[in-house]
């Protein structure tokens, strides 16, 4: 129901239930910090003390759930207490509703009350010394501090303390969050990276099987299935070797083989595509470049050979590679046929990877009909770093 009190906690009931037996066991035995011909006592019959008693323990459950209301309440019953005979404990249990204020209130409250007790302790001890003119005027100051302001302190001494703590539980969960979100990062990139790879390494030589394994079974010409199948046997071998590298790198064993190609490499790529049926010529001057560019720039030179293999019509596949403008450009260029199917199934990612290490390197990637040509092209910038 909109307006209903929150349900006191269970320890603030035992704290009212407890102050109120305690204080009607010391009204029992007759124990009170005033006797009836003190100057303040204004209410001198014994059950006088019981009021402020009562109501300072019907406001310890407000003690976390409305607190500011509690001390209001509370600071009310301290005051009609002193012109009574008192009860020690409605002094402590008002300590505890000021310590309370300050723990559990709001910010600007647990501000404000030390603040204003500080400066009653130093009113309440000052002023009546000078009115007096007697320096005992100064305990009325310390009993206010003992009162008011030593239980306010410690209040904003403990919430400073829990907030500290809060604060540095929050860090740790963003650290471990982010850590995670790094970790989750790591592993999803290095997915993609091994995704790349195992698709650049095996993709064109499951291409030339499937290729040649084709005309194989529909040509009845044994010699013509005899290359074939020479062929198949070569990219089968290869592409055998390739996936053992690779499980080598996965694997991180020290005598695993490097499987870092280099652009030293492009000769023996470009033969390897001729020896599958492409007619290529190969035309590279790179100049140096750092590894990371010239393993990229070799994969998309790979992946544009095995695409021609699969979709180029029949003619001359141009690969050139120069160094200008701060960049190494690459162009693989085939001859461009728009056939319904491919001589060889794909799986489509190849465009995809060869973008993505583009974009890895902060270059540029594009592919699509040129007129009568497919053609691949991809700007790679050349930053600092050890060249090949």
């Amino acid at each position: 129901m909109p307006g209903r009190l929150p349900r006191p906690h269970r320890d603030d009931v035992l704290i009212a239930v407890g102050g109120l037996l305690g204080g009607l066991l010391l009204w029992t035995l007759g124990i009170a910090p005033r006797v009836p011909s003190d100057d303040l006592v204004l209410w001198p019959q014994r059950w006088a003390a019981l009021v402020p008693l009562a109501v300072t323990a019907a406001c310890e459950p407000l003690r976390r759930t409305r607190p500011r209301a509690g001390l209001l309440v509370g600071t009310a019953a301290l005051v009609v207490d002193t012109v009574t005979l008192g009860s020690i404990v409605t002094i402590v249990l008002y300590t505890d509703l000021m310590y309370a204020a300050v723990l559990y209130g709001s910010p600007a409250a647990a501000r404000r009350i030390p603040w204003i007790t500080g400066l009653l302790t130093v009113i309440g001890g000052v002023v009546p010394a000078a009115l007096w003119r007697d320096p005992q005027g100064l305990l009325i100051g310390v009993g206010i501090g003992v009162v008011a302001l030593a239980p306010a302190a410690t209040g904003w001494v403990v919430r400073d303390h829990r907030d500290a703590a809060e604060a540095a539980r929050l860090r740790a969960e963003q650290t471990a969050l982010l850590a995670e979100m790094d970790r989750v990062q790591a592993v999803t990139a290095e997915r993609a990276r091994m995704a790349r790879e195992l698709h650049d390494l095996v993709a064109g030589h499951l291409s030339a099987i499937a290729i040649h394994s084709t005309a194989a079974l529909s040509l009845d010409e044994p010699g013509t299935s005899k290359r074939a199948l020479s062929v198949i046997r070569e990219n089968s071998v290869d592409g055998l070797a390739e996936m053992r590298r690779l499980i080598g790198i996965l694997r991180e064993t020290d005598d695993a083989p490097a499987a870092t190609p280099t652009l030293d490499g492009l000769a023996a790529l470009v033969d390897g595509a001729r020896a599958n049926g492409l007619d290529v010529r190969l035309d590279a001057d790179p100049g140096r470049v750092p590894v990371p560019v010239g393993l990229a720039a070799y994969r998309i030179v790979q992946e544009s050979l095995t695409n021609a293999l699969k979709h180029a019509a029949r003619g001359r596949v141009h690969v050139v590679l120069r160094q200008a403008d701060g960049a190494l450009r690459v162009r693989v260029s085939s001859p461009y046929a728009d056939a319904d199917e491919p001589r060889a199934p794909g799986s489509g990612a190849g465009l995809t990877g060869m973008r993505e290490r583009a974009a890895l390197l902060g270059g540029s990637f594009d592919a699509g009909p040129d007129g009568a040509l497919w053609t691949v092209r991809a700007a790679l910038p050349v930053t600092e770093g050890d060249p090949e």
